[in-house]
């Protein structure tokens, strides 16, 4: 309910912040989990932050895969997201510097959540890849799954950065359950597992921090990238992953289930769709240079099937035209700064 307090943790992420916003709108107070006094300042000082500047506090937890770590940050809290966890960076070791922290920072946040009986939920940002089936290669789309899909354990080591990030999702969704079925919580868990998230970034302000993380592959075609292989069609809006990490704390919403999200539109997401969308948004930036859409990237078919989110808790997703125009609109903005 609003007024009680969330503790949120990598509020300083491109969803991390959009879901602080989404919190902080919806009249909850936040105290934020954050690794230095940077971060503090970054979020302190962003627009959307200033009409709820009251309602904000801040905890320091430099290393959240350390044992107790959240003990202080949890005590008084009605509710936790937990956002926080590795990216699927290049690492000299994967094990140490992508794997281990996800499994450790998910388990230490549940471990701390034990000691504060005030806690009734804990909401976990897991992902499609703790869900999806291997392809092996192969651009055929899936047999349809859910977010109720259950892998095995994967083994490394790993081909690629983005291979030990999916191990990482699929290895601490895992370890969760497992912590849920032995300890049973007082709390209950609801994980949300999206798609490549895509959408306006306020925290980034330079066009180099706007082409990163999940915005760097719709922003490929448009920027001269030319992708031999893509990635799976597979996107939702950044808005809306929000919208459903905050709105799965009302207790009208059974505990302990998993909720995907992903645009099925008629012919799911196809990358380069997005040339034309910017085509007919930005046509002046088009002409400036500023998206010299000479780029590409195929896309191949995903089958996540996310309608049941929309089913529960009552919204339409945006669909990808929304998620490009957001994105573009914000890319263009700063770029026009410089």
């Amino acid at each position: 309910m609003a007024g009680e307090l969330i503790l949120l943790t990598g509020g300083s992420g491109h969803l991390g912040y959009r879901t602080l916003v989404e919190a902080l709108s919806k009249g909850y107070k936040v105290r934020a989990a954050v690794r230095s006094d940077a971060k503090v300042a970054e979020i302190k000082a962003a627009k959307s932050t200033q009409p709820y500047i009251d309602q904000l506090s801040f905890i320091l937890v430099p290393d959240i895969t350390q044992e107790g770590a959240f003990d202080q940050a949890v005590q008084g809290v009605d509710y936790i997201v937990h956002l926080a966890s590795p990216l699927g960076i290049p690492s000299d070791d994967d094990e140490a510097n992508i794997i281990q922290p996800a499994i450790r920072g998910t388990l230490s946040i549940l471990r701390s959540a034990m000691k504060e009986s005030k806690i009734r939920r804990v909401v976990i940002t897991s992902s499609i890849a703790a869900v999806a089936p291997a392809t092996n290669g192969s651009t055929k789309p899936t047999q349809p799954y859910t977010a109720d899909n259950v892998l095995p354990d994967p083994q490394g080591p790993y081909p690629n950065p983005f291979a030990a990030y999916a191990a990482s999702k699929v290895l601490a969704h895992n370890r969760a359950r497992d912590f849920i079925a032995k300890e049973k919580p007082n709390f209950t868990v609801i994980n949300i597992m999206p798609t490549f998230v895509i959408g306006k970034n306020e925290l980034a302000t330079t066009p180099q921090a706007v082409v990163s993380g999940s915005n760097r592959i719709a922003l490929a075609a448009l920027l001269g990238s030319k992708q031999p292989q893509g990635p799976p069609g597979a996107a939702c809006h950044v808005d809306d992953v929000a919208f459903v990490h905050i709105a799965a704390l009302d207790p009208k919403i059974e505990g302990n289930q998993n909720f995907g999200l992903n645009y099925n539109g008629a012919k799911g997401i196809v990358w380069d769709d997005a040339i034309d969308i910017v085509k007919r948004h930005f046509p002046k930036e088009v002409e400036s240079g500023i998206f010299p859409l000479d780029g590409s990237s195929p896309s191949v078919p995903a089958a996540f099937d996310a309608s049941r989110t929309e089913e529960v808790f009552n919204f339409k997703q945006k669909n990808f035209e929304d998620m490009i125009v957001s994105l573009a609109g914000h890319y263009a903005a700063v770029s026009a700064k410089l």
